[in-house]
């Protein structure tokens, strides 16, 4: 009989184990089947698509679920073949926007579209980031008011307690003695309300609580004045990071190219942007007319796409709004961090070769479709970071520059501003 028992345990364990590696293998497999897909919507399907509205195509989170997957996979390869074919779902399916038929994607695999699907069903998620420091902030916040809540109510529940064991030994001693107990009379609950706080004790207590309760409110709301982590103003141009720096890969210096050379990280002026939106116009999304976020930098310009022109007199800037914004007693040189510090802030925030040094501070700007303030830029933040950081003088061309300094002061050769970086513009130009 043991025997069986220890048979059936271990058949039992090997179960349970086989269950929870399958659960974890579908869900890692489903994971990254909805990251791929991602990849492949913002590619593919964001010009017509969104997942939560109408654009050009019906939003997809509504229509998909009514929608079998044998279906979708026609209709995503070749809708129009699908259409002409006469099939009456397709035909009801053209009808959201007459005039307008689906891109065919005949080369997409039943992988890659299953993917997509994936994505969809999934929804978009929030980048942790963005909120990474703020939800650790506010969960610290909500645990602290959450313990200074439970601290009241069990400190109650125990005067609660002591309080009835103080009667019951009290009728106990009074009964041994013989003396008769006189039960009190219920009183309403506004009298024991107001005999409670008679109690100096009671008051005394309830002052002490309610001063740690606004005292505790009141030191957090002071600690996250001015911290604007997850600040998403909206923009003149809806710029997407996403596309440009996530989907087309442009690197961040083609835009930001101050942030390697001076204080500034630098706005790029729309002459940048028209390297590549001179023939970048994405019409083909928008009925044979020019994107109206292409059109507004056009405007701004006073460019003539069709005569290829610009009229000077119609040129007027664009209102960015800043998002990332220090006090200006906070002096912060872009260049210092990015080319002399890359090393250690690479190393000391884990980021991935691929990835630019930007990310420390700015967050995985990739996958921002609107940019917004990822890091809470306190003191307190950079402090943490200059105090873990591990500086190394290997193939750093500003630590050589100081060590060949030392050398020459130690042989008493002459030394300049200029050779221990003064010649930086930030220098003098603050």
């Amino acid at each position: 009989m043991r025997n069986i028992s220890l048979i059936f345990k271990r058949a039992w364990r090997s179960v349970v184990m086989v269950s929870a590696f399958s659960a974890f293998a579908v869900s890692a497999v489903n994971a990254q089947d909805a990251a791929e897909g991602r990849t492949i919507f913002k590619q593919k399907c964001s010009a017509c698509h969104a997942l939560d509205r109408d654009m050009i195509g019906p939003a997809l989170q509504k229509v998909v679920p009514t929608k079998k997957e044998e279906f979708l996979l026609k209709w995503i390869k070749n809708a129009p073949a699908l259409i002409a074919s006469g099939d009456p779902e397709a035909v009801e399916a053209s009808k959201f926007n007459p005039g307008q038929d689906m891109t065919p994607f005949p080369t997409m695999t039943d992988a890659q579209i299953k993917s997509v699907l994936a994505y969809v069903a999934e929804g978009e998620k929030k980048p942790a980031g963005a909120t990474t420091t703020e939800a650790a902030s506010e969960e610290v916040s909500g645990l602290s008011i959450a313990g200074i809540v439970a601290i009241i109510l069990v400190s109650i529940l125990v005067l609660i307690v002591l309080s009835r064991a103080i009667k019951a030994l009290e009728r106990l001693i009074l009964q041994k003695q013989g003396i008769a107990i006189v039960e009190e009379e219920s009183v309403p609950v506004s009298v024991g309300i107001r005999k409670l706080f008679s109690n100096k004790k009671f008051v005394l207590f309830f002052i002490l609580c309610l001063v740690i309760t606004l005292g505790s409110f009141g030191w957090m709301g002071m600690w996250n004045t001015g911290v604007h982590t997850g600040y998403q103003p909206a923009q003149p141009i809806k710029f997407s990071h996403e596309l440009h720096a996530g989907t087309n890969q442009i690197d961040c210096q083609y835009c930001h190219s101050g942030a390697f050379k001076s204080k500034n990280a630098s706005i790029p002026s729309l002459n940048v942007c028209m390297n590549c939106h001179k023939a970048v116009q994405a019409r083909d999304n928008y009925d044979g007319n020019i994107s109206p976020e292409i059109q507004k930098i056009y405007t701004a310009l006073g460019y003539d796409p069709e005569s290829m022109t610009f009229d000077k007199t119609k040129e007027k800037p664009v209102e960015w709004v800043r998002v990332h914004n220090l006090p200006d007693f906070a002096y912060f040189n872009h260049s210092q961090h990015v080319v002399v510090g890359e090393q250690a802030i690479r190393k000391e925030k884990g980021l991935k070769p691929e990835e630019p040094v930007c990310f420390a501070c700015h967050g995985p700007v990739n996958t921002m479709e609107e940019i917004y303030q990822f890091s809470p830029l306190t003191m307190k933040w950079c402090i943490n970071c200059h105090k873990e950081a591990e500086i190394s003088g290997k193939d750093n061309a500003f630590y050589t520059k100081v060590i060949a300094a030392h050398e020459k002061i130690k042989k008493g050769e002459k030394i300049t501003p200029a050779l221990l970086g003064g010649m930086e513009c930030a220098k003098c130009h603050y």
